[in-house]
């Protein structure tokens, strides 16, 4: 009885205590939902963390950092100038003894107009591609009208940006070309106006605008960029790279004021990195990143973005850990710092309106004070001929960075393409491409390792990203970026390469370190297909980088095509 009147006494006092107890818990519970609600989330206390600015070489308040950038460009191992084994490649271009002279391919009355589309390496490529589909179809080709309705509103000609004589004088033997359709009965030949898929084949050509050539006499193809298979026979390729590496000049007034702009670099110092930054505020809202901006940063973007009404970015950190999305400025200057460049090299910055501005850039130019423009090497007065036109002034920009002693390109574009192209058939100079994929993760925890520790993992996720030979495999990636057609090996160095000392152990080859090794989007890269039915993601992707609307400063054509293909 007695253990009964205990536990009847207990069971009283713990009903008097339960409604305490669940106030005490529910109060608990109410304050936890808010401090969940209000801390970040993971994703953005990493980007945070991540954004905030570097103190080049200085002790953190807490006491001394193990993530301290040196002043000097710390030990690379290799030649911060040249890329490796580039002695042993060269441009070679020139038609073989089987491709016939224009004058016995060229039928009469068959006349082909191009008109191009999006900014000037965009427009470069369609140019590019129109001489070779000309020679495809036997046609005189005339001389390709420029986009002059496109975000840009660049009212620029042909003659205005490229020298007209030349163009036509260096390719007479290759195509036919005039600068004006002829007149035929007191009437200039109106062409009729179709378009061709996207990476169309030589029979493409031949099955689609042939037939319409025949019986029209003069085709005009409207939105003329990428409609050209990557793919072609060899000497058509080689035909590309006469067009693209030779017959393309710009007029003199460009080249002289390029010429004085890379002069200005030089005396600066010997050496000069040129970087074309793209992290304009259209090109991040396209490409759907996320750099931890906070509430500010996603409805900036979020604007932009509804310019494009099918474009739907549903997680926009995958973007930046899949390495779709450019670098930072900070992080693109902690990755060349990381390589072995030193904080007195001096960089000149091709760009348009950077997201965030001076303090976006700050980090970069605390770690790069040597940090320059266009706008600051050459005066007001100078640059007005150019200022009002978008295609002109990005003409300037192409010639320093062609120029450079390194190319480091934020996004694979249709300027960083070209000039990668480029680069690699004059000489196969330093082409840098951040490995933004394993570059990001290295990023976010950079703060919990030393700085050799870091620079270290730089390097190694840099193999296959510098523009060295071989890096890239032949017929892989687009062809205006990777000309592999076009590069010949010389023979004689080759043999002395080859029979010289092996540096790398039993069974290695020196060349075996240029390999692509994580291709990240070169050999993974999906092709057009020939109609537009890609996917919402892939297209994302090769927006980027494939410019299917994306060139110069980020600028984004109006292109109702790029809508057609998004709603796809």
């Amino acid at each position: 009885m007695a253990v009964q009147r205990r536990r009847h006494h207990y069971y009283h006092r713990l009903r008097r205590l339960l409604p305490f107890i669940s106030a005490v818990s529910g109060a608990l519970l109410i304050l936890f939902a808010l401090l969940s609600f209000l801390a970040p989330s993971p994703v953005d206390s990493d980007q945070i963390r991540h954004r905030h600015s570097l103190k080049v070489a200085e002790d953190d308040a807490a006491g001394v950092s193990a993530f301290r950038v040196p002043s000097g460009g710390g030990r690379s191992g290799r030649d911060l100038w040249n890329s490796r084994n580039s002695k042993f490649y060269y441009g070679c271009s020139n038609a073989s003894n089987k491709f016939q002279k224009a004058e016995a391919v060229t039928h009469l009355n068959r006349y082909l107009a191009i008109a191009t589309s999006g900014g000037l390496n965009q427009q470069r490529t369609g140019i590019t591609d129109a001489v070779v589909a000309a020679r495809i179809l036997n046609a005189t080709l005339v001389v390709p009208k420029l986009d002059q309705k496109s975000f840009w509103k660049d009212s620029s000609t042909f003659s205005e940006i490229f020298d007209v004589d030349w163009f036509i004088s260096f390719l007479s033997k290759d195509v036919k070309i005039i600068k004006n359709l002829p007149r035929k009965g007191g009437k200039t030949l109106t062409p009729y106006t179709m378009r061709v898929p996207r990476k169309c084949s030589e029979r493409c050509y031949q099955n689609r605008v042939l037939p319409v050539l025949l019986k029209r006499h003069a085709v005009q193809l409207t939105k003329f960029d990428y409609r050209l298979a990557n793919k072609l026979d060899t000497d058509l390729q080689k035909l590309r790279c006469r067009v693209n590496y030779h017959a393309l000049r710009f007029t003199d007034p460009i080249l002289d004021m390029g010429k004085k702009l890379v002069h200005r670099m030089r005396r600066k110092g010997k050496h000069y990195i040129a970087l074309h930054l793209r992290f304009e505020p259209d090109m991040l809202a396209f490409s759907g990143c996320y750099y931890g901006g906070g509430e500010k940063e996603r409805k900036d973007l979020a604007a932009i973005r509804r310019r494009w009404k099918t474009l739907h970015i549903s997680n926009p950190d995958k973007e930046r850990r899949h390495g779709k999305c450019p670098l930072t400025p900070e992080e693109v200057g902690l990755m060349l710092r990381a390589l072995g460049y030193g904080s007195d090299v001096h960089i000149y910055v091709a760009s348009g309106e950077v997201y965030g501005g001076e303090e976006t850039l700050a980090p970069l130019k605390a770690l790069f004070p040597n940090f320059y423009s266009k706008e600051t090497i050459a005066t007001k007065e100078e640059l007005e001929p150019f200022s009002s036109f978008s295609s002109r002034m990005a003409a300037l920009d192409f010639i320093v960075c062609d120029e450079s002693d390194v190319f480091v390109t934020n996004n694979n574009g249709n300027m960083a393409k070209i000039l990668a192209g480029r680069r690699r058939y004059f000489g196969h100079k330093p082409t840098i491409r951040p490995n933004a994929k394993k570059l990001y993760r290295l990023f976010l925890s950079k703060s919990n390792m030393t700085w050799e520790a870091f620079a270290s993992r730089v390097r190694t996720f840099q193999r296959g990203f510098m523009g060295e030979p071989n890096e890239v495999r032949p017929g892989r990636g687009e062809f205006h970026e990777n000309p592999s057609t076009c590069i010949c090996e010389a023979s004689e160095a080759k043999a002395k390469k080859d029979s010289g000392p092996r540096k790398f152990g039993k069974g290695s080859d020196a060349n075996k370190k240029d390999v692509v090794i994580d291709d990240q989007n070169v050999d993974e890269e999906p092709e057009w297909s020939e109609d537009y039915g890609e996917d919402q993601n892939e297209l994302s992707e090769r927006g980027i980088f494939n410019g299917t609307g994306l060139d110069y400063d980020g600028a984004i054509s109006e292109d109702p095509e790029l809508e057609e293909m998004l709603s796809d």
